[in-house]
């Protein structure tokens, strides 16, 4: 008969999961040697098992399909918790086998003892506790089809001597992910479409629920004559292909995209959980689509709130709405972006001679040379600002990321994920310097398992955006610098072709050169510490808080910093 841990195996070949990430130890062998004696799913051996969630998340996110990783007891599982949480917070179905002290010593206060069901409740959609054979298999199919049809995380915690145990049940079934089709009632969708014909400005807000629905939230678009602003996870979905797009809204958006909001009389929010409630206008009526009830309302008081997908609902919603008809609030709108588009491409040139390159020029060089149907992960922090305005979505392009849990150090982890599922394909991770250098040791990981991974080093010697914040906020900044090494060197170092570029005239070559070689390569770019991404709109908190930062500079001796950034910034306010 087989053991417990050979039938897990067993299920998850009926899956067609092909790989599991993880880091192997004394109380995960039974479920490592199966994956041995099994030979069809690939070990994926990381350097820290934070960075096996991370890359079972990206494979998710990309694939659609339950992505695996797993960690011995105590110490080893707990350090899966930051990806888990990323995994879950972006609803992409991830299944983690957390491995557990011997059985009989649950409650001594045993060596490495935790109580993980306990640890991982905040961050799943089911999490359970394997005491005994006879619960298995039954157990792991719940765990899938929650993680499957939930879209999250099942964490299943079994110690490691029942997973040595003979199975008791030896079933393997497939678990088939359901589609349905999600429609609002009939009176529900006659109240929405007689407030949105009775209005003169609507603005659409769409997040990453327009997935799969790109023509219909367009079809619409046009039948409303709204512009679409989209929130962060919705740019790839939405961005392209779009004649009423005006880009993002947010801390990290454009300006367009916060004036098309706030001007609008009606905003109809499509599959967004856009969080930040300063930037819904207040005085407008808002229109919420979600897959799930629960989410209506939460972010700001909804006028109707309508369960349903995005897809069917845009096409119930169409044909009950007024013939399109050219909108002042949509012309200004689209007039709008294309002045902000100009100013934010103004931005994006060559630094002057021997000076440190401006990152936007650095993320438009390399939206122009990558591949059509290129994966970009960038780190929480300033390389998503970048990311989210100066890369162009096409409908083949990915761009994922720790959006919603909003985590440092996700990039090259996700790269991993990403690159092992799609190993043909261009990844490419825009790293923050502080990100890397977080889980270095994953460098190690792209080589060990000859990843060709693309990374992009923003090099600023400094936790970027923490100082922004702090800047907004009217703190000097503190504890933020960061002594770096030659990240091209290290690169080498571990086996990565690496390049180092100091000025704008080496790079385009150098990126060009990085994505054209055959294996992993890395750039490590030194780019302006002192450049700012401003946000939308300043809050009267905000520039407050830049003028007391001033005054406190000044105070603590350190003057010469603001010269750097008026020099740095001046032409951002031309």
């Amino acid at each position: 008969m087989p053991t417990v841990a050979e039938n897990i195996v067993a299920t998850l070949r009926k899956n067609d999961v092909e790989r599991v990430y993880g880091l192997p130890g004394d109380s995960l062998n039974g479920f490592t040697d199966a994956l041995r004696k099994d030979g069809s799913i690939r070990w994926e051996h990381v350097r820290h098992e934070e960075a096996a969630a991370f890359a079972a998340s990206a494979e998710a996110a990309l694939t659609g399909n339950i992505a695996v990783c797993a960690g011995s007891c105590g110490p080893g599982n707990l350090h899966l918790v930051n990806g888990l949480y990323d995994a879950n917070r972006s609803r992409v179905p991830v299944l983690a086998i957390a491995a557990h002290i011997p059985t009989a010593e649950i409650g001594s206060g045993y060596f490495q003892e935790t109580h993980p069901q306990e640890l991982f409740r905040e961050c799943t959609v089911y999490v359970e506790y394997v005491a005994d054979p006879t619960q298995m298999p039954r157990l792991l199919e719940i765990a899938m089809r929650e993680a499957i049809e939930k879209r999250g995380v099942a964490v299943l915690v079994i110690p490691g001597d029942v997973l040595l145990a003979e199975a008791v049940g030896t079933r393997e079934t497939r678990i088939e992910a359901t589609t349905p089709r999600i429609i609002p009632s009939e009176a529900e969708l006659q109240r929405t479409a007689e407030l949105l014909n009775g209005a003169d400005k609507v603005t659409i807000l769409a997040g990453a629920g327009v997935a799969g629905a790109h023509d219909e939230v367009v079809a619409l678009a046009e039948r409303l004559q709204a512009p679409i602003v989209h929130a962060l996870r919705g740019k790839e979905h939405i961005e392209y292909d779009n004649p009423y797009d005006v880009g993002m809204t947010g801390l990290l958006g454009f300006a367009s995209g916060y004036r098309a909001m706030e001007d609008a009389d009606v905003v109809l929010m499509l599959g967004t959980d856009f969080p930040y409630q300063q930037f819904f206008p207040a005085k407008a009526k808002h229109v919420q689509v979600d897959v799930r009830g629960s989410q209506l309302g939460r972010r700001h008081p909804v006028d109707i709130g309508l369960v349903g997908t995005v897809k069917d609902t845009a096409l119930a919603l169409i044909p009950l709405l007024d013939g399109s008809k050219p909108t002042k609030h949509l012309q200004d709108a689209l007039k709008h972006y294309r002045k902000t588009r100009e100013r934010l491409d103004d931005l994006a040139v060559p630094a002057g001679k021997n000076k440190p390159l401006h990152p936007q020029y650095v993320a438009r060089v390399l939206d122009q040379l990558a591949a059509d149907d290129a994966v970009f992960i960038p780190d929480v922090g300033s390389p998503v600002v970048w990311a989210s305005r100066y890369l162009t979505m096409n409908g083949g392009r990915r761009l994922i990321g720790s959006f919603v849990h909003g985590t440092m150090a996700n990039a090259v982890p996700q790269a991993i994920g990403a690159q092992a599922a799609f190993p043909d394909r261009q990844v490419i991770a825009l790293a923050g310097d502080g990100g890397l250098a977080m889980l270095l040791g994953e460098l190690i990981t792209i080589v060990q398992n000859k990843l060709p991974v693309k990374v992009v080093v923003f090099d600023n010697s400094s936790l970027n955006f923490v100082e922004l914040e702090m800047k907004a906020a009217g703190f000097v900044t503190y504890g933020t610098e960061l002594q770096n090494p030659d990240f091209a060197a290290v690169a080498e170092a571990v086996g990565i072709k690496g390049f180092r570029v100091d000025t704008s005239d080496e790079f385009e070559d150098a990126m060009a050169a990085a994505l054209a070689h055959d294996g992993p390569a890395l750039v490590s770019v030194k780019v302006d510490r002192q450049e700012l991404s401003m946000p939308p709109a300043v809050t009267m908190e905000q520039a407050k808080g830049f003028t007391l930062y001033a005054i406190r500079t000044v105070m603590s001796g350190r003057g010469d910093e603001l010269l750097d950034l008026a020099s740095t910034n001046f032409r951002q306010l031309l």
